[in-house]
Formats: structure tokens, C-alpha cells, sequence
């Protein structure tokens, strides 16, 4: 399951009805920074997005959305047990509450007058309405409040991505220059607006025309109803509140024992979730998605206890699965102990694994890639250091995107060359994924080489072998200082590989068992029996004399039968 979606039913839903208002939001306030370029093209992109959000579908889509979002947000407050909260949680949650209320006059003065008058309400009927007045600093504040609400709640979600960590400053600039087009929009048209109604009488008439500007008795009809939204808006807020205040006078007066493992033991009431009583007690407990499931840094090993939790839902079993966590292990988030339970937190509070439980290792079929430069010995004799890093660099910078671009990783560079896996689903496509990375390195070495020629050096050799096996990835090492390694005997056979690609004159030798997982058709092949140093029986493997030339292989019909 894509980290992107982990998470229960609830959670999901979340995000997706979180997603739809944050959309809709940032072309709100596109539309009205639109105003700066022109009042027209800010009416025409107006017209185009109320085709869509004002018609039946987009209407029920977007006040959906927001019926439902506020609705699991509010539930989520009146079910919880205690409301201690992190700075994050206290500004969604205080924000969240900010936007309804606040947020209650304006659909009624646009949407509400729209649909009831026949309003046209465009930006800049907008801005005329409260501009110069104490409602236009409110709409301001909650332009902001809106929007950083909308921030951190994606920021939440997209966290745990490589894409979002990696490009974090850029993406918080642009998030400051959003709001800020929006209020620079709002500015121009507040005193686009103030001057039609404020200028000559013909200049007035053809504004309130323009925008069919309701009159004195619809203005009454709108300040009730608006007034009327505002107290049912209260009233809910009010109901949340009293579910609270319910659940704490009837929450059961039992008390449970819950053991941490280097760590106290504390007692609590049953029913909320243990990174809730982690956190009520003041215990440290790793948890980066914020307790939403989506992430696996709250997991404990359960020790004693396990057989009075209500089994894992689907979505639990999934993130857990995702991480080869053992039998043993849940998401503190999402198990709720109901007698004394003890627990062992997988995660330290500066987000490093303990060894007992981290070091254990997983296993798996993956396909491994090695990869070295041939000559680099003779080639930089007598360089300068920084020259023989320089060419180093140049050389992975070229090659090394072939390998990500294919889904594999670099597990470790080796001086001139460099030891790659691909983790995918299963052994066919992790099979599949180095044949694409072994050809793609070959065309990006041409290049290389070409611009090598080109600035008058010698062209770059090398030699790839690529091996699918079992493998296990574990962690080893001293405490705090032991990086992910790869062990097993396919790592070993796939080294071997690569140094017989020079007693062979070839770029790249793949084994029959790593073709055979990615379907290809390997009986019209010529392959080599290799007695392998260090390897129990021979292994044949398929001689390449010019990786860029796979084109051909790598397009074979894809045969899953033979997947291993």
C-alpha cells in the first residue's frame, strides 16, 4: 500500500475530503490574486470555477467535503478521552474551529445572495461589500487562517515523502507567496470597488447593475440568515462540547496497568489508544503522522497483554506488513488496551530504533545490482585527490539516476563503484526494474563518455553484474552507528558477477535465475556456465558486451509464470 494512503477508513476519508477543500481554496485565492492582472480576467476564471463548483455534482463534492471533514475533526475532539494536545493539534484544531465561524457570513452574502437574488458576486462585489470595515480585516484573517490550517494538514500528510523533505524550503515559499497574491488581489479590488461606489452617479449605477447588487430588504433577509448559520454553526460547537463533557462523567472508573519497557508504568482508564496514554502520562512516544496510522514510528512490541486487544483492522496489518514488523508487533496509535498490557516502543524519542527489536533483520528476493570502474587505478595515478573526487562524482551523478529512476537504491558505495537493490513488490518486478537500470546505465555512460571525449579525456569502463536471490536486510553494527546492510550469499554471487565481466570483455553478466523472474525468454540465449569463487554449483549467466544494446531483451514479453 502506498505510504500515502495507510491510515484507517476514517483517515482516508480525511485526506480525500481535506484534499478537495484544500483544491478549491487555492483557486479561490488565485482567482482573487487574479484581480492585480485585471478585473476581467479575474470575472472570467470566477465563471469558470463557479461552472463547476455551482453545479450539482461540484456542490455536492465540495459542501460534502466540508459537511464531512468538519464532521470527523469534531468527532474526533468530542471522542477523544483527554485533550492534551500538541502545538500542531491545538492550532489545527483551534484554527478548525476559527474557519466555520467566521466563515458562516461570507457564504451566506455570496452563495446564499447568488442564489437567492440573482447576485453577481464577483471579487469585486465581494471586496465592495466590506471594504474600509471591520469585516474586511475578519475575511483577511481568515484568508490566513484558512490557509495555514490547509498547510499543515498537507504538510502532515506529505511528510513522510522524499519529495516533500527534499524541496521543503521551495514549497514554503511558494505557500507565503499564495496568500499573499490573494491579499494583494483583495486590496486591488477593495479599492477597485470603493471608487465605483464612490464616483460619479453613472459610475455607481453601472457597478450595482453589473453586479445586481441587493437591495436594503435582501440585505436584511441575508444579515438573518447569516446571523441564524452563525448559531447553528455555535450550537454544534456546543453539542461537541457536551459529548465531551459526557464521555469524561462516564468513562469507566476501572483502572489498567500499562508496563513500558525501559520505560514506567502508569495507570489509566480503558478506552483511548496507548499513544494517547503515552501522551496523557507524559510517556516519549515516536509518533511522525501525528497518529492517523500512517506511519509505522509509534510501533511497539506487545509482551504481555496481547491477548486482550481487539485484532489489528486491515489498514494496521498493511503498515506493519510494510515494514516486516513481527507478529507481535501494533501501532500504538490504533490498539487500545483494555487490561494490563506490556509494551517495548520500537522508536526512541529522537527517532532512533532500539537494537533488541530493529536489529532483527528481513528477508526477501531482490535483485542486486553490482557495479565498478574498470582502470581507476591506472587512470588516476598520480591525480590530485580532489581531481580523482571530482571524476567520482561526475561518474555516479551520471549513472546513479538510472537506478532510482528504476526504483532501486544504492545500498553503498564502494570507492570507484557501488553496490544497488531494488525493493519492489516481488521478485518479477524487482527483476524487471534492474534490467531497466543495467540498460539505462549504459545509455547514460555513452553520454558520459561522449562529453569525456569531447573534453579530450579517456572514456569510462565498466563492469555490472546483476543477480536476483534472497536476501536479508538488517541492520548491524554498534548502537547508534549501524547503517542498513545487505547480506546473504546472492550479495556475494552478484560480486562475483561483476569481476568475471573483465576476464570476459564485457559490460554486464546477468544470471539465468535473475532473467527467468522477469519473464524474459531465455531459449534462444547464449549463456555462459560460470564456476563462481565462493558459489556451491555453477551458475549460468548471460554475457552482455554493451549494456545500451538491452533495448531488445528488455522488451521480451513478460512471462509472470516463471516469476520466482
Amino acid at each position: 500500500m502506498n505510504a500515502l494512503w495507510r491510515g484507517s477508513r476514517t483517515t482516508q476519508l480525511r485526506i480525500i475530503t481535506g484534499l478537495i477543500l484544500f483544491i478549491y481554496v487555492l483557486l479561490h485565492f488565485f482567482n482573487i490574486g487574479l484581480f492585480i492582472v485585471s478585473p476581467e480576467i479575474a470575472d472570467s476564471f470566477q465563471l469558470a470555477r463557479k461552472w463547476v463548483i455551482r453545479s450539482w455534482p461540484g456542490t455536492i463534492l465540495l459542501y460534502g467535503a466540508l459537511l464531512v471533514h468538519a464532521g470527523l475533526a469534531l468527532g474526533k475532539v468530542a471522542y477523544k478521552m483527554r485533550l492534551r494536545l500538541s502545538l500542531v493539534d491545538v492550532t489545527q484544531v483551534g484554527f478548525g474551529i476559527l474557519i466555520p465561524l467566521m466563515l458562516a457570513t461570507h457564504i451566506v452574502f455570496t452563495r446564499g445572495s447568488a442564489a437567492q437574488f440573482e447576485t453577481n458576486d464577483t471579487v469585486a462585489y465581494l471586496a465592495g461589500l466590506i471594504w474600509k470595515t471591520g469585516d474586511g480585516w475578519q475575511q483577511a484573517f481568515l484568508l490566513l487562517v484558512t490557509w495555514i490550517h490547509g498547510c499543515i494538514g498537507l504538510h502532515m500528510w506529505l511528510r513522510l515523502t522524499d519529495v516533500w523533505r527534499n524541496n521543503i524550503a521551495t514549497l514554503l515559499a511558494i505557500a507565503v507567496l499564495i496568500p499573499a497574491f490573494a491579499l494583494s488581489g483583495f486590496a486591488t479590488a477593495g479599492r477597485y470597488a470603493h471608487a465605483q461606489l464612490n464616483g460619479p452617479e453613472d459610475t455607481q449605477l453601472d457597478f450595482l447593475d453589473d453586479t445586481n447588487w441587493p437591495g436594503p430588504p435582501e440585505f436584511d433577509v441575508l444579515i438573518i440568515q447569516s446571523t441564524w448559520l452563525m448559531y447553528l454553526v455555535i450550537a454544534l460547537l456546543g453539542v461537541v462540547v457536551a459529548l465531551y463533557c459526557f464521555r469524561q462523567i462516564t468513562r469507566p472508573k476501572r483502572r489498567l496497568k500499562i508496563t513500558y519497557v525501559d520505560g514506567p508504568t502508569i495507570s489509566c482508564a480503558p478506552g483511548p489508544t496507548l499513544l494517547d496514554i503515552s501522551r496523557e502520562a507524559g510517556v516519549p512516544h515516536t509518533s511522525l503522522c501525528g497518529g492517523k496510522g500512517r506511519c509505522t514510528t509509534c510501533r511497539v512490541i506487545v509482551e504481555s497483554g496481547g491477548e486482550f486487544l481487539t485484532p489489528p483492522l486491515d489498514a494496521e496489518i498493511a503498515a506493519l506488513r510494510s515494514v516486516g514488523a513481527p507478529p507481535t508487533a501494533r501501532l500504538a496509535c490504533q490498539m487500545r488496551p483494555t487490561e494490563a498490557t506490556t509494551v517495548y516502543r520500537m522508536f526512541q524519542p529522537d527517532g532512533r530504533t532500539k537494537r533488541d527489536h530493529a536489529v532483527q533483520g528481513k528477508e526477501a528476493q531482490f535483485a542486486i545490482l553490482f557495479l565498478d570502474m574498470r582502470g581507476f587505478t591506472a587512470r588516476t595515478t598520480g591525480q590530485l585527490p580532489y581531481d580523482v573526487v571530482f571524476l567520482l562524482n561526475r561518474f555516479f551523478d551520471a549513472i546513479v539516476p538510472a537506478i532510482n529512476n528504476a526504483g532501486g537504491t544504492v545500498d553503498k558505495y564502494l570507492g570507484d563503484g557501488l553496490l544497488a537493490v531494488f525493493e519492489t513488490k516481488d521478485a518479477h518486478s524487482s527483476a524487471r526494474a534492474g534490467l531497466k537500470a543495467a540498460k539505462d546505465i549504459g545509455l547514460a555512460l555513452e553520454h558520459f563518455n561522449q562529453r569525456l571525449e569531447i573534453e579530450g579525456s579517456e572514456a569510462v569502463k565498466i563492469g555490472l553484474g546483476l543477480h536476483l536471490g534472497t536476501l536479508v536486510l538488517g541492520e548491524i553494527g554498534a548502537q547508534g552507528q549501524a547503517p542498513r546492510t545487505l547480506i546473504g550469499d546472492t550479495v556475494n554471487t552478484a560480486s562475483r558477477l561483476e569481476s568475471e565481466t573483465k576476464a570476459l570483455g564485457v559490460e554486464g553478466l546477468f544470471s539465468k535465475p535473475l532473467l527467468d523472474a522477469a519473464g524474459v525468454s531465455t531459449d534462444a540465449l547464449d549463456f555462459a556456465t560460470l564456476e563462481l569463487r565462493g558459489v556451491a554449483a555453477p551458475l549460468p549467466a548471460l554475457p552482455v558486451p554493451k549494456l545500451s544494446a538491452l533495448h531488445d531483451l528488455f522488451e521480451a514479453p513478460s512471462d509472470t509464470s516463471k516469476s520466482a
